[in-house]
């Protein structure tokens, strides 16, 4: 099925898209249905429960924080990020339930942590609950965030989700895809571009589109230019300014290396992935916590591999991104992208898959040598474990998002310097990925019980 391109690409606070974007939806969307039942005002406390991973990792990952976001109203492209909402409820134990209803709140009392409980649904679940005076439920949910800032409901989850107006390209195989561009004669970039235009104008489009580009480019700069410590129990220092700094004296120095362009795809996906961990504005790419391997692709196509295809640049970084969508509908149809569903094959993995079939397309490759660079992106990420030190997005995750974004421009070369010949389809290591994810232990899927989480650090 159909994944529209800004499902795919989000933009929200970081650190996490299933833990932090997830929830604070979650939150927002039960305070709305209160309102909306009319019953908003009749209600004296919330309660939220947190199950599974959200529990086990929350903390690390921003939970706590992110629900008191939703219950407050607010939204992630537009909140002050200076602002210390969370200090404010914390200091005044009280929120104002969507900017309209002040409610006495302590969020050590009224948001728990139930780490021993796995819902049967999704390992990210949580449930809501609105009380009145008497202690009267009037209201009861529970939800699931499923991965890159979705969420459903638990009556939800058994359901497909519909498009809000028919597409005219739905496809749910990689083969599926590539019959419907040859049967039009037109790209796969082509193919969203012609989707997305039937969900909503043109104009609207380009300018949601530029701004994601945007927002990307500006968390490039941003990671870049601010130094300092991250937030958590490691104490980790922000390394993208002293590796900026080193590549400048280089320059400045004439100094000559044949792997400069390595370090500088290293650099952009650090900016972004530590932007991310401090709880930055960044686009889910799919996830947050993978969210600086496109950006820097991106950037390393800008800035080089521009020369090797169409000389319109900005025309490029659309067919990348619109390429790279089309990618993670597969995903998503077939699989997961959630950490705590197929561990971090199901983040860094489809996020270097839908990087190297992207940059594949906008230097030029055909439909072939977009799958063959997709297919070589994830077939070499397959296993990945999610298994977060202390529950941060910081180690591994940092490192891995400049790796997995190295590893993206390293496919698409691959495949470009083939002719689109391959032996194995996307098709199937997108399944190879998800059994392979189903049968991890629980503890490799972002619970941080296992791993490098158990066996490097104690937190």
């Amino acid at each position: 099925m159909y994944t529209s391109f800004f499902d795919v690409f989000s933009i929200g606070i970081g650190p996490s898209s299933s833990h932090t974007m997830g929830p604070m939806r979650v939150a927002a969307r039960f305070v709305a249905d209160v309102q909306a039942a009319g019953k908003l005002a009749a209600v004296c406390s919330v309660k939220v429960d947190l199950f599974g991973s959200l529990a086990l990792t929350g903390e690390g990952h921003g939970t706590p924080s992110a629900v008191v976001y939703g219950l407050l109203g607010l939204e992630a492209e537009t909140m002050d990020l200076n602002h210390n909402f969370v200090e404010e409820v914390q200091q005044q134990k009280q929120l104002t339930l969507g900017g309209a209803h002040t409610i006495p709140f302590d969020m050590q009392a009224d948001i728990t942590l139930q780490k021993d409980t796995f819902l049967p649904q999704h390992a990210n679940g949580m449930r809501c609950r609105a009380l009145d005076a008497r202690g009267t439920h009037l209201a009861d949910e529970v939800y699931f965030s499923i991965g890159g800032g979705a969420v459903r409901r638990a009556d939800e989850m058994n359901t497909t989700p519909q498009n809000p107006r028919p597409v005219p390209f739905d496809f749910n195989s990689c083969n599926e895809l590539v019959a419907l561009c040859r049967q039009h004669k037109i790209s796969i970039a082509e193919l969203v571009r012609r989707n997305e235009a039937a969900l909503c104008p043109a104009p609207v489009l380009k300018a949601r589109l530029r701004r994601v580009i945007a927002t990307m480019q500006q968390a490039v700069e941003r990671g870049i230019a601010t130094g300092g410590t991250l937030p958590g129990e490691l104490r980790l220092s922000r390394r993208a300014p002293q590796i900026y700094a080193r590549l400048e004296d280089q320059f400045h120095r004439n100094a000559t290396d044949a792997l400069t362009i390595i370090d500088w795809i290293n650099l952009w996906a650090f900016a972004v992935a530590e932007e991310n961990a401090a709880g930055g504005r960044v686009v889910t790419a799919p996830t947050m916590g993978s969210a600086g391997v496109l950006p820097a692709v991106l950037r390393y196509y800008e800035r080089y591999g521009c020369k090797e295809g169409p000389t319109d640049v900005d025309a490029g970084m659309e067919t990348f991104l619109l390429t790279a969508s089309a990618i993670c509908s597969l995903y998503r149809a077939n699989a997961s992208i959630s950490g705590a569903e197929v561990g971090c094959q199901g983040e860094v993995g489809v996020a270097c898959s839908m990087a190297a079939a992207g940059l594949t397309a906008a230097m030029g490759g055909t439909i072939e040598q977009v799958e063959n660079a997709a297919e070589i992106a994830m077939e070499h990420n397959l296993g990945l474990t999610c298994d977060p030190i202390c529950g941060l997005v910081q180690v591994p995750c940092i490192e891995r998002n400049a790796i997995g974004a190295v590893k993206a421009v390293n496919a698409a070369r691959l495949a470009m310097r083939g002719d689109g010949s391959h032996y194995v389809s996307l098709d199937s290591v997108i399944a190879t990925m998800d059994e392979t994810g189903r049968a991890l232990q629980s503890g490799y899927r972002e619970t941080a019980l296992a791993g490098l989480a158990r066996n490097a650090f104690t937190c």
